[in-house]
């Protein structure tokens, strides 16, 4: 699929157009392109659609656009994944005109001229108008004019690379005449018009438009040109011969390292740097922050030496030693006195006082369009005094904290700095070891990526082990990076080893952080929020986001969505060395707890979903563990989405330590979340490991639940006889232990394991006998769930009278009793009976009713069925566009649930157009 953001927004799929909806359903799409293959959170989604200020369901209108766009997307290979706290439009099979054009762009910047004008004529090219067109919106106008100022970089960066070729260029000095009166006081427009004039021969011109761009200048903002203008202006009055490299005098500093090579990736970091710096004239503050070895220095120079000819009066670096394994970070006027000196300060006019020191440096650069690069930052304050004092100098600063003091205080830009993602890495990796030999061992590539998290140290580490071994097999050093962990990536010289460089990060630590960073370190999931470390750390939630954000701050945690915190596999694997060689007593009492606070909070979560469930007892927590409750249904299943990487990994943490009651507790707690989202295999894994538990613990009511769940979970799989098996081992157990609840639980999964085999005339006799047992067990929820079923079964029998008499039945008892989802079931049922006597608008009201109800409790598995309903009574009232589009959200839904045999039988019967999916693809 193709989507296109340089114009109108639009889709495309195999040729042809791809029908994305409206306007804010495209602007949906557009917000999640413009991050393709990046989760944007709900709350960035609706504010870049909605704005500030949202409507009330703009999160179910925003569930609502997705569905859509995946219905649309059905067949091209595109698709939207939920993720933790958001969605991700996936990469693999989406291209992008943005991206596409960020790409060539950055390369572009790494080629010489003539590699240069053609990669950014083919960036241009993409562009097929104003950027976002047909989109409204605060967001949308934000980003049309990032765009469009990104657009006009390029076009001066070709503009630049024309030049460079030399020769006669007629079209250049039409375009740029064009450009000048769109661009006025564009001093970089101007003198590049001036170039071109001189060029072909039009002297007099040159120096004319020189003469009026300075009258216009001066008479508009109070100023003369600039250095460089002014220097380009003298060389022409003089017929020098015009040379991009003699732009300068030799005075002007050059400070500026080598630049980096090999360099790979960070488009969109370099595009971010470039947005924020802004045009030729503007200056201003950039922090480039992110852990150690993430890349930071490496990305800075590289943007600085390709943004070169933005910096006319020079480029001014320093290395502040913020974090430096066996030296103190620099003073601020130790620095100041190496940029004074690189001014043409001598050394004995240099004040001796610090205001005064910093007042020259000011009065220096004033009104230059300088670079100033300061290198590993400790803090704010050894930044400030080297700040300039107008805004025409840019300065980039690298650091491993956020240095909030200069994002408040001097409006500066903040660009979080991640790990590479796996192209970007490997393409790294390549360009080092060479094309040839990464080729021929991909697996031990793939493999080395991966342990190295994207860190560009930990691969540039590895690298180059591979060039002083170069006949080691790359499979050898995958093998010691998996087998030593971090150790593989220590070295004798500091500077060049992963746990050396992130004990400089950790000693900077208040002892509270190091030992909070410690513990993070060893808590088991992908990430974590605040309540969930509260617990972990024994404090309250107000000192846990205190904590969290210092070492967020520090750059030694990322926030993965408001209120979440994620730690680097590799920062992780060196804090849970630092918990073995210092606080390993600790480290046990405190992940109990966390689990304590996972248990509870998981448990009352549960109650709040199935009211009608009889609650387990995990017994007391811990004080300091801190679990919650969430208010309502839809907060339960939030806390459920955020939370289940994390309850997963809890789980196996209990098997591990020979917590037997908790384990079989969470497989519980978590059973509801999972039936409603369809995870069966979740279901299988959990319970399980909650059976072997339970027979452990000698548990025998919880061996009767796991067998019972465990049989559910395979009869909706369609294993049958697994199902059987498991199912009468529990009715068994219960038994045992003259359990009625349990045992009538227990007939109720057989009774539809009956019907699914298609036994309904004996299910229907079971569930009317058990109709009565739930009543006499004072258990009315469960009562109507079963007139809701005895409902099914009559209606798949063809008795509608008696189906519709039990279904009202259960529906007068469901909204007795508040419960939502049995509504929303009964809903269902009334669906499929109204369709089957012919009473096609009563059937689409209901089907209607319990897609909604379903959706608002987050149930994606029951979803499918009445959506399929309301494809079929759309096909019966001939409505064949509206029947198609429900099909088909349904055949999706079947798809990424696993339900391959009623994802075909749709597709086979209602869908034959549809291409069949593998179960590979699905």
């Amino acid at each position: 699929m193709r989507i296109g953001l340089l114009g109108e927004v639009g889709a495309s799929a195999h040729g042809r157009p791809v029908d994305i909806g409206a306007a804010k359903q495209r602007c949906v799409l557009a917000a999640l392109a413009v991050d393709l293959g990046r989760v944007v959170s709900d709350e960035q989604l609706v504010d870049r659609v909605w704005g500030v200020d949202p409507p009330s369901t703009s999160r179910k209108t925003l569930a609502s656009y997705v569905s859509r766009l995946r219905t649309a997307f059905a067949g091209t290979g595109a698709d939207i994944k939920r993720r933790s706290g958001g969605f991700v439009l996936l990469d693999e099979h989406v291209t992008v005109d943005l991206r596409r054009f960020n790409d060539l762009c950055a390369r572009a910047a790494s080629g010489d001229a003539e590699e240069a004008a053609e990669l950014l004529t083919s960036a241009l090219e993409l562009w097929r108008g104003e950027a976002l067109t047909g989109l409204d919106g605060e967001w949308a106008a934000e980003e049309r004019d990032r765009l469009h100022r990104v657009r006009f970089g390029a076009e001066c960066d070709l503009t630049d690379a024309r030049l460079r070729l030399g020769g006669r260029d007629d079209a250049l000095v039409a375009e740029l005449s064009a450009r000048v009166v769109e661009h006025p006081l564009d001093e970089r427009v101007a003198g590049q018009f001036m170039r071109a004039l001189h060029r072909d021969g039009r002297t007099a011109d040159a120096l004319n438009h020189y003469r009026r761009f300075r009258v216009r200048l001066v008479e508009e903002l109070g100023v003369d040109p600039g250095a460089a203008l002014t220097a380009l202006h003298q060389r022409i009055l003089t017929d020098g011969a015009e040379q991009p490299e003699a732009r300068t005098a030799p005075a002007v500093p050059r400070q500026l390292p080598a630049r980096p090579a090999p360099f790979a990736g960070r488009a969109d970091a370099l595009a971010a740097l470039d947005a924020a710096v802004g045009g030729a004239e503007d200056g201003g503050v950039v922090v480039v922050a992110g852990t150690g070895g993430i890349g930071k220095t490496w990305l800075a120079l590289h943007w600085a030496h390709r943004a070169l000819d933005r910096f006319p009066d020079g480029q001014l670096f320093v290395d502040l030693r913020g974090f430096s394994p066996d030296q103190d970070p620099m003073a601020p006027q130790v620095a100041l006195r190496g940029f004074l000196e690189a001014l043409g300060t001598r050394a004995d006019r240099v004040p001796t006082d610090p205001h005064g020191r910093t007042a020259l440096f000011r009065s220096l650069v004033a009104d230059k369009r300088m670079l100033l690069v300061l290198d590993n930052a400790v803090d704010s304050a050894q930044v400030v005094p080297l700040l300039p004092g107008g805004e025409t100098c840019t300065v980039v600063v690298t650091s491993r904290g956020s240095l909030p003091g200069l994002l408040t205080a001097h409006r500066a830009h903040h660009l979080p700095l991640d790990a590479l993602p796996d192209g970007e890495a490997r393409r790294l990796l390549t360009a080092r070891l060479g094309a040839a030999r990464t080729a021929a061992a991909p697996e031990a590539v793939d493999e080395i990526v991966a342990r190295c998290g994207g860190l560009p140290l930990a691969l540039g580490i590895i690298a180059g082990r591979c060039r002083i071994r170069p006949l080691v097999p790359l499979a050898d050093l995958a093998t010691e990076l998996r087998e030593a962990g971090l150790d593989a990536l220590d070295d004798d010289d500091p500077t060049a080893s992963l746990p050396a460089v992130l004990s400089w990060s950790h000693r900077a630590l208040t002892a509270e952080q190091a030992e909070s960073f410690e513990l993070l370190g060893t808590a088991p999931g992908a990430d974590i929020g605040v309540p969930a470390a509260a617990g972990l750390l024994g404090v309250t939630p107000a000192e846990a986001t205190a904590v969290l954000r210092g070492l967020a701050q520090a750059s030694l945690i990322g926030v993965s969505a408001p209120g979440r915190y994620r730690m680097h596999d590799l920062l992780r694997q060196y804090a849970g060395e630092r918990v073995r060689a210092t606080s390993a007593a600790d480290t046990a009492a405190a992940v109990d707890r966390l689990l304590d606070h996972y248990l509870h909070s998981a448990c009352a979560a549960e109650s709040v979903l199935a009211t009608h469930r009889h609650p387990v007892d995990p017994g007391p927590p811990d004080p300091r563990s801190g679990p919650t409750t969430p208010a309502d249904d839809e907060a339960a299943m939030r806390w459920f989405a955020a939370e289940h990487p994390n309850l997963l990994a809890i789980q196996r943490w209990a098997v591990e330590r020979g917590r037997h009651d908790a384990v079989w507790q969470l497989a519980w707690a978590l059973d509801t979340f999972h039936f409603r989202h369809g995870r069966m295999h979740d279901v299988l894994t959990c319970w399980t490991l909650g059976l072997r538990a339970a027979e452990q613990a000698g548990t025998t009511a919880a061996q009767a639940m796991a067998h019972r769940y465990l049989g559910q979970a395979h009869s909706r799989l369609a294993a049958h006889e697994d199902a059987s098996r498991h199912l009468e081992t529990s009715l068994a157990l219960a038994e045992r232990e003259q359990d009625p609840r349990g045992q009538a639980d227990t007939r109720r999964v057989l009774v539809w394991t009956l019907g699914e085999l298609g036994h309904t005339r004996e299910a229907l006799e079971h569930l009317d006998r058990l109709r009565h047992t739930y009543r006499d067990l004072g258990e009315p929820v469960l009562e109507a769930d079963i007139l809701n079923g005895m409902g099914w079964f009559h209606a798949q029998l063809g008795e509608y009278a008696e189906a519709e008499t039990a279904a009202d039945a259960a529906l007068a008892l469901f909204r007795a009793h508040d419960h939502r989802h049995g509504i929303a079931d009964v809903s269902a049922t009334l669906g499929r009976i109204a369709h089957h006597t012919g009473r096609y608008e009563e059937a689409l009201g209901h089907y209607r009713a319990a897609i909604d109800a379903f959706r608002s409790l987050g149930d994606d598995y029951q979803v499918t069925e009445p959506l399929e309903g309301l494809g079929d009574t759309y096909a019966a009232l001939h409505r064949t566009d509206l029947a198609n589009a429900a099909w088909r959200e349904a055949l999706v839904a079947y798809r990424e649930q696993g339900r391959t045999a009623e994802a075909e039988h749709l597709r086979r019967t209602r869908l034959p157009t549809e291409a069949p999916r593998t179960p590979q693809a699905i």
